[in-house]
């Protein structure tokens, strides 16, 4: 409890915990009643009422209700100084994160607040909010309404010359991006993030999401040695900020990075490292999991990772769509080992060596053949595959190509010339 509370919020914060309904009461007495502008006792008093019944309100889940003092305390704030006015607002906002399910009611009430701030002329608040309605959309997966509201931010940000939003709003983009799977778009906006970034002083939480937008793209770039040292850089900007939930995500993804390079025994280091047993935690396991999975080459342990683990590893797009790519090669690598010593085989063969269902499996086997990852054909009526020796390219086939493509230029510039004559 601060030393500067009034006796009106210490009588109410000791009734929170035995009698919310009574301290509820006492709060809104205190702020029904706008605070004189010329005593900061009184401000201070309003302030920490308006904050701590936000604070009651979120204890209870009570998204309604702090709707509704978001929505009448802008009549009072709109009579504070636009610093103090923001830092309420967004106090008031970030109440909503620990409630779940409301993510659709925090972009209405963020809406109705940039509207709001919009009336008032408090252009910085504006900026603010709609930075946040982004994270949100992000959230509802509304890409395309995010990027929307992105590039009309962009254009206002770079006009105003203001580096460090700038800086925020490019972070995002690329996310919307990446989350797009347009991989180039988001590197090229990650890349004018850090430009921007390297003129401003940039907070070590924002540096930590850059690097970790970083790694993330430099993994679907399979580069996942350079990945893996990004998310070092992350994993110790959240460490050092306080960010539980965000160093073990990065800490998950540097383990990711270890497995995709099929290295086992520096995933057994990482999991005995300080950060790991900081950060220990059922996420950690599932990857501990899927590396022995990995490391052993077996399908079906795998399958059981992903099902004992289901919201750990399919919770995270990032990590989903790897372990996907992860699981393909795996299944490749057990198919190619299976067929090997045949030239005809039975598909019900090949499924029950690598414990997987007969359509799977030829589906599988007709996407090897298409990417010529195997030389045969699927004949369906015997439910076998054939599989040929590789033939010898015929290089007299090449230099036949090569030949007849440069008589057919030689013929269209003929062509362009007689044209050009009879005109």
């Amino acid at each position: 409890m601060a030393q500067g509370d009034s006796e009106r919020v210490q009588q109410a914060r000791k009734l929170a915990g035995a009698d919310p309904r009574k301290a509820e009461q006492i709060y809104k007495d205190i702020i029904s009643q706008p605070p004189s502008a010329t005593s900061d006792a009184a401000v201070r008093e309003y302030e920490t009422a308006l904050v701590s019944l936000g604070e009651l309100y979120r204890d209870e889940k009570n998204s309604q209700e702090l709707v509704g003092l978001v929505t009448k305390s802008r009549t009072v704030l709109s009579s504070f100084a636009k610093a103090k006015t923001a830092k309420l607002v967004r106090q008031l906002l970030d109440l909503f994160n620990d409630i779940p399910n409301t993510t659709d009611i925090q972009i209405s009430v963020t809406k109705s607040c940039i509207e709001w701030a919009t009336s008032e002329r408090r252009g910085f608040l504006r900026q603010n909010l709609e930075t946040r309605l982004v994270t949100l959309y992000m959230a509802k997966q509304s890409y395309y309404d995010a990027l929307t509201l992105i590039n009309g931010l962009l254009r206002e940000l770079k006009r105003l010359d203001d580096k460090l939003v700038l800086v925020e709003v490019q972070l995002l983009e690329s996310r919307v991006y990446h989350a797009l799977g347009n991989v180039s778009k988001a590197r090229a906006a990650l890349t004018s993030a850090r430009t921007s970034a390297a003129s401003v002083y940039t907070p070590p939480l924002l540096q930590a999401n850059l690097d970790m937008q970083s790694g993330m793209l430099h993994a679907e770039d399979k580069d996942f040695n350079t990945a893996y040292s990004y998310f070092i850089e992350a994993l110790d900007g959240y460490h050092t900020q306080d960010e539980p939930q965000r160093a073990q995500a990065a800490l998950q993804y540097m383990l990711l990075c270890k497995i995709m390079l099929n290295l086992v025994d520096d995933v057994n280091q990482l999991m005995t490292s300080k950060q790991a047993t900081k950060y220990a935690g059922q996420s950690l396991e599932a990857m501990k999991a899927i590396a022995r999975a990995h490391a052993n080459r077996s399908l079906e342990e795998y399958e059981r990772a992903l099902a004992a683990y289901k919201y750990e590893l399919g919770s995270d797009a990032f990590i989903r769509n790897h372990l996907r790519r992860l699981y393909d090669a795996m299944l490749e690598q057990n198919l190619i080992k299976v067929i090997e010593p045949f030239s005809r085989v039975e598909i019900d063969h090949i499924a029950k060596m690598v414990g997987l269902d007969t359509q799977q499996v030829e589906r599988k086997l007709s996407q090897m053949i298409l990417d010529k990852v195997i030389i045969g054909v699927l004949d369906q009526g015997a439910g076998c595959l054939n599989i040929f020796d590789e033939a010898q390219r015929d290089v007299a086939y090449d230099s036949a190509l090569a030949t007849i493509e440069k008589l057919s230029n030689v013929v269209d510039v003929l062509y362009t010339n007689q044209a050009s004559m009879l005109e």
